[in-house]
């Protein structure tokens, strides 16, 4: 029973495989690009075919219509000059007769074809004063009775007796040249279009093949690998721009990978530093009891704690930030009273001397919180590196306000200054760990006034010190 059932499970999974494959074939591009494009120029072709087998029908049964027009038309003149002639002369070939039928259903006269035939026609009289065309079958005349024919009939007055011309021919070339093109077609046009088709599916796995290329490269980039790309085809088309979009995309994915790396590992580092200066001095007084001054190491670890919690605070809202959870309110904000209020709140302790004269009023629109964030982190950054004394100046033009924070410090270095945006940048010696800094103030604050739809930037005006411009958008 047990191998009964392993057997039934096998033939199921592979009939299941096999309906797998036969769906992905079916779902292929290049299966539903050939399917269409095939049925398409089936179609095309059947409307063609039928159009050019009806056409030569016509036209070949035109032809016949006319020589049999012309035959008429020729005995008309000579029977309506009083001559009956013995023997009927039509010009329609071997297929061709006629006859003079009087309207008792008598032949007066008649090709040599048909010769002792009765009439073709069984009632004269209903024959019209008009000349008729029509196909008929089934005419008395012998081994061709079963044949179709084109049958004209036309009344003519021979010396004053109303008599009944008609004339006819065979449509059995006619129809036998139908037949050749219709088998000619039937055959032809499958082969045809089994051609096209292997053709579509030539050009589209050609197209295809660098998308395939390109899908198998994607398929062996992991996590460890983002320096691979894709290759691009020589061909400027739209794979070739897709291949070039794609490498673009893994650029920046592996610029954001190596960027969030060193994120990790410069948080890591900063977040160990603090925590290694607290469990020193820990230690040191755990092991030296009698030397240790408490307050000492309450002071030092409290100021460790401190920069913790900024540093924190800085890494909590530059992840918010990553992610796109960090709001950006719309309302009015006076700037001006930002700006004091900073300047004020860094003149409360010891440190270089705050220049705010020129201040003047200014409004933006945004987060309250965020700007004074943005702002404050430029004044403790310039406060921390003047020599002497910080200038700040706020000015609001036509559709910019202008702020301008500027230290008489040192300076940023010009290979610096492109990158003092970044993430746990320090520009210099002076902007170390010992100073207060984490390296995360101008990467937030270039951040916020992104988001505002600002710019900050470092002035490359020369003169000492460092001056930062920030320019936000008027509301």
């Amino acid at each position: 029973m047990g191998r009964a059932t392993d057997w039934t499970l096998t033939v199921a999974e592979r009939r299941a495989e096999k309906v797998g494959r036969f769906r992905r074939f079916t779902g292929s591009v290049r299966f539903r690009v050939t399917a269409v494009a095939t049925v398409a120029v089936a179609g095309v072709l059947a409307v063609m075919a039928v159009v050019s087998v009806t056409a030569q029908s016509r036209a070949l049964t035109g032809n016949l219509d006319d020589r049999i027009t012309v035959s008429a038309d020729e005995l008309t003149v000579v029977l309506e000059g009083g001559t009956i002639p013995s023997s009927l002369s039509i010009g329609a070939g071997d297929e061709g007769f006629a006859q003079l039928v009087s309207p008792d259903g008598d032949v007066v006269a008649a090709s040599e074809r048909v010769a002792g035939a009765p009439a073709v026609i069984s009632d004269p009289t209903s024959v019209s004063d008009s000349t008729q065309i029509r196909t008929v079958n089934g005419l008395p005349i012998g081994e061709d009775s079963e044949d179709d024919f084109r049958l004209l009939t036309r009344p003519v007055d021979v010396d004053g007796s109303p008599l009944v011309l008609v004339t006819a021919a065979s449509l059995d070339d006619v129809n036998e040249s139908v037949r050749v093109l219709t088998l000619t077609l039937v055959v032809v046009l499958p082969v045809v279009l089994v051609l096209f088709a292997a053709l579509i599916w030539f050009v589209v796995s050609r197209a295809l093949r660098p998308v395939e290329a390109i899908r198998a490269e994607v398929v062996q980039i992991g996590g460890d690998q983002l320096e691979r790309r894709v290759p691009v085809p020589e061909s400027e088309d739209e794979i070739g721009r897709l291949a070039t979009t794609m490498n673009e995309m893994l650029e920046r994915i592996e610029t954001a990978h190596e960027r969030q790396r060193r994120f990790v590992a410069d948080a890591s580092h900063e977040l160990r530093s603090p925590l290694t200066n607290i469990r020193s001095e820990l230690e040191v007084d755990l092991a030296h009891p009698a030397s240790a001054d408490p307050l000492a190491t309450h002071r030092s670890v409290l100021e460790e704690t401190g920069r913790l919690q900024r540093l924190v605070d800085d890494l909590l809202y530059l992840a918010r930030s990553d992610a796109g959870v960090v709001p950006i309110g719309s309302a009015r904000v006076d700037l001006d009273e930002i700006v004091l209020h900073e300047a004020t709140r860094a003149r409360s302790g010891s440190g270089p001397a705050i220049d705010v004269t020129d201040v003047s009023g200014a409004q933006v629109s945004g987060d309250t919180d965020q700007l004074r964030r943005a702002v404050r982190n430029l004044v403790d950054n310039a406060r921390r590196h003047a020599t002497s004394a910080v200038t700040v100046s706020l000015h609001e033009n036509a559709d910019t306000v202008v702020l301008r924070i500027s230290d008489d410090g040192e300076g940023v270095p010009p290979d610096q200054a492109q990158r003092i945006f970044e993430r746990f940048t320090r520009a210099d010696t002076a902007r170390d760990r010992d100073h207060g800094g984490t390296g995360l103030g101008l990467a937030i604050t270039s951040d916020i006034v992104g988001r505002h739809g600002g710019s900050v930037e470092l002035d490359d005006a020369p003169g000492p010190g460092a001056t930062f411009v920030v320019r936000l958008p008027v509301p």
